[in-house]
């Protein structure tokens, strides 16, 4: 008898762990949490079963949801706390079954909805309990009530649980110790979370991007982050660059398609970057400036200042870079170069800028890279990377180079092409160079338009085994910017940057 007892529930425990580790291991690992279901796009009601299902369909991580109590004490989804007109909170659940989502679905009840979630084994049930507007004892009796559903229908493997009260984040925890529990409001810190036992923090995009020192303590502590809700292709690209571990938006779509962008998804690790979530002149712990009016090699016509915030601001999570006709010493236009050489060289990776670059015959805005050192000896010799040049009298066209000894402008011989662009005046685009030991790739929005491969060990052909530095600048004139003349019309003229981002793998 006691053999047989032995046996029956070691058959149990391999039965549970077996459960356990399948839930674990088959769970769309892809960090989307489809907000209210997947619904904008194919115009289906929010939180409706139909919208769930699109999620499962899509193949999101999770599909998030959220719960009321009605007066009668059932518990049903809506995001509001009014459903088509009506108090969920002050309705009993019948009188809510008067009314009917454009699909025609009744208001689901939690129950319903998670028997619908059980029926696969991809997505997860993200469950937000709102917090009652009749106090806090109302919220923690609907907290009672959903844990017990989840207990009920046994679904405590596929449901996740996120609040914006602190006091329901805890009794979830009293009610399901090990309950995977977020806090959605954003004012507690990564160690208070990790202290209180919560799973981690999903707060608005915004508070990550205010302190970037959020993620990397988060991780230390072996909390989870997501971010609500983002729904634009440039938020979604920051947080993924972070290597944020979920995103929550209403276009789950979007960002399938953004994730198949993202170079941290490709191998590659944030290193350095600015966000330009500041205000003022451009951080002086990550940009150094090239300044004077020698001309630089190419009779440039321009001055470039120093610290000067008429030509180098950053304002609303923009870096300008203006050109003025100003003068200044023995030039008659100011601009800015900014570099990074002693605050950020390296050797090998990945430089991304999202920029939108300013209009006007004679103007040439440029992205690239300087050896730091020069181990070669000086230009061309220790070469020169352009991850971006645009020169105003070809409207519709951008180019990526490469300098060496044997490949130069100098000579004729520069390795170089240009892409056509749309609409660089009014639109912001990536550009992009991937640096590697054995080839030099340029990109445009991703795409791959240039390929410089190493042939040889010869320092002529290939100088770049030495940490360069990125320059921004925005020249006036040159031998090429000047070729076909200059527009006396365009000043102040503006190089707008949104971000710059270097990765290594």
């Amino acid at each position: 008898m006691k053999h047989m007892l032995r046996r029956s529930l070691t058959i149990c425990l391999l039965m549970a762990c077996t459960l356990t580790v399948f839930a674990q291991k088959n769970w769309n690992m892809n960090g989307i949490i489809a907000h209210r279901g997947a619904w904008k796009k194919q115009n289906i009601p929010e939180n409706s079963i139909a919208a769930l299902r699109e999620a499962v369909r899509l193949g999101c991580y999770g599909s998030e949801f959220d719960v009321w109590m009605t007066a009668d004490n059932i518990v049903v989804v809506n995001h509001d706390p009014d459903f088509l007109g009506m108090s969920i909170e002050k309705s009993t659940y019948e009188q809510l079954l008067e009314k009917s989502l454009s699909n025609g679905e009744k208001i689901p009840t939690l129950d319903a909805y998670l028997k619908e979630g059980l029926k696969q084994r991809g997505t997860r049930l993200i469950l937000e309990i709102k917090t009652s507007k009749l106090g806090l004892d109302r919220s923690l009796a609907l907290t009672e009530q959903a844990v017990a559903a989840v207990r009920k229908h046994k679904a405590t493997k596929w449901v996740d649980y996120i609040a914006f009260s602190y006091d329901v984040c805890k009794k979830i925890l009293q009610l399901q110790p090990g309950a995977v529990v977020s806090y959605l409001n954003g004012d507690v810190s990564p160690a208070q979370l990790k202290a209180d036992g919560l799973a981690g923090a999903d707060y608005h995009y915004s508070v990550y991007q205010k302190d970037g020192s959020w993620f990397e303590e988060a991780r230390k502590l072996g909390l989870t982050t997501n971010a609500w809700t983002v729904n634009s292709a440039e938020d979604m690209q920051w947080l993924l660059a972070h290597h944020i571990d979920y995103i929550t938006t209403n276009e789950p779509e979007l960002l399938i398609e953004e994730r198949k962008k993202s170079p941290a998804l490709q191998g590659w690790k944030l290193k350095w970057a600015d966000e330009f979530n500041y205000k003022g002149l451009p951080a002086d712990d990550k940009w150094a400036y090239d300044v004077g009016g020698s001309g630089w090699g190419n009779n440039e016509l321009q001055f470039y200042t120093k610290a000067d915030s008429t030509n180098a601001q950053v304002n609303k999570g923009i870096l300008s870079i203006i050109a003025r006709k100003d003068k200044r010493e023995n030039r008659d236009y100011t601009s800015a170069r900014l570099v990074t050489k002693g605050k950020f060289d390296w050797k090998y990776g990945r430089v991304e800028v999202r920029a939108m670059l300013p209009k006007g015959k004679g103007l040439w805005p440029a992205i690239w890279m300087l050896p730091t050192a020069w181990k070669y000896g000086g230009w061309p010799k220790s070469g020169e990377i352009d991850v971006m040049e645009h020169v105003g009298f070809t409207p519709d066209t951008v180019y990526g180079s490469v300098h060496t000894e044997k490949f130069n402008h100098a000579i004729r011989t520069q390795v170089t092409k240009g892409i056509k662009i749309d609409d660089p005046y009014n639109s912001y685009h990536v550009y992009s160079a991937e640096w590697f030991a054995d080839r030099i790739d340029f990109y445009l929005d991703g795409k791959k338009y240039l390929s410089f491969p190493k042939k040889g060990a010869d320092p002529a052909v290939w100088p770049f085994d030495q940490d360069f530095h990125l320059l921004i600048n925005l020249a006036v004139g040159g031998n090429w910017g000047g070729m076909k003349g200059l527009d006396p019309n365009v000043y102040p003229a503006v190089f707008k940057v949104d971000y710059v981002r270097v990765f290594q793998k």
